[in-house]
């Protein structure tokens, strides 16, 4: 069932993307031209200049984005301990560090910045990766855990700290595959991700029976009085597109019972689990998952 879970995501973003949205659209339009019907290629075409200029024009992804990341803000006052530290897979460019062998940061690096740094405020806890690839053309490639290692130890976290889990897909199976390997099951967790991902995060996290504090990082949108006419589509699309995602996959968790809420939001009850604990998490066993 994750199989064809992962597989029908996949598929269905390739069709619900906002910029492929865009490229079908013309396309179609172009194909009415071509075969001489101008009447519905103006129905198409038109519509879809419109969209596109004002996306270029104005950040008016930010309206979309905004939500998201407002939903959950970073901690007024962090817990004086913690039983770990979890970081979310997806700020690492997995096809540019196997492509050049040199371990590369995408869009969401921030999440390695914000591990880092709570890192250094709790010496003591364990620091928890999970994410393998998310791509189906690149499952299997052995390079998912060892790209994150290098990247936590290459920002200063000592690789015995480190509990590196790289069979997940996405973000159910973050918490799928992650929680076998939690020091202690009823233990208290930061987690680290990006803000607009934050939401659906925690919803899982929280379905599954793991207690999480949010920290948010990698934020996509401009304030108020920063947001104005800039003319800079591949900018605004950086909002869109995993703002329209984030809300498509907010719905398909919840109707799919991976979330018990679908806006998850602070305050929210959290009910823990029977506790277990894994002992000798620093072990070899565990490091190497």
């Amino acid at each position: 069932m994750d199989e064809l879970f992962f597989l029908a995501s996949k598929i269905g973003w390739a069709f619900l993307s906002p910029g492929n949205i865009l490229v079908f659209a013309i396309t179609l339009g172009v194909l009415f031209l071509l075969f001489d019907n101008f009447s519905a290629a103006k129905k198409i075409l038109i519509p879809t200049g419109l969209v596109a200029f004002l996306l270029m024009a104005y950040p008016f992804s930010d309206y979309l984005m905004q939500p998201l990341e407002n939903r959950f803000s970073v901690p007024e006052t962090l817990p004086e301990e913690v039983d770990g530290i979890i970081v979310l897979g997806g700020g690492e460019d997995l096809k540019r560090s196997l492509s050049w062998h040199v371990a590369e940061l995408g869009m969401g690096g921030d999440r390695y910045i914000g591990a880092a740094n709570l890192a250094s405020t709790f010496p003591n806890a364990p620091v928890i990766f999970t994410g393998g690839s998310g791509l189906v053309s690149l499952q299997n490639t052995e390079g998912e855990g060892a790209l994150a290692r290098s990247l936590l130890t290459t920002i200063g976290i000592d690789q015995q700290r480190l509990i590196i889990e790289s069979k997940s897909r996405n973000t159910y199976e973050n918490f799928k595959y992650t929680k076998p390997l939690l020091p202690k099951q009823n233990g208290k967790y930061l987690l680290v991700t990006s803000a607009f991902h934050i939401p659906r995060a925690v919803g899982v996290a929280r379905a599954q029976g793991i207690n999480v504090i949010p920290f948010p990082v990698d934020y996509r949108t401009n304030s108020d009085e920063l947001r104005v006419f800039d003319f800079d589509l591949f900018d605004h699309l950086k909002a869109l597109e995993p703002a329209w995602r984030e809300w498509i996959g907010l719905t398909v968790y919840y109707f799919t019972g991976k979330t018990v809420n679908w806006f998850p939001k602070p305050g929210e009850e959290f009910e823990p689990k029977p506790q277990k604990v894994i002992k000798g998490f620093y072990s070899d066993e565990v490091n190497q998952y």
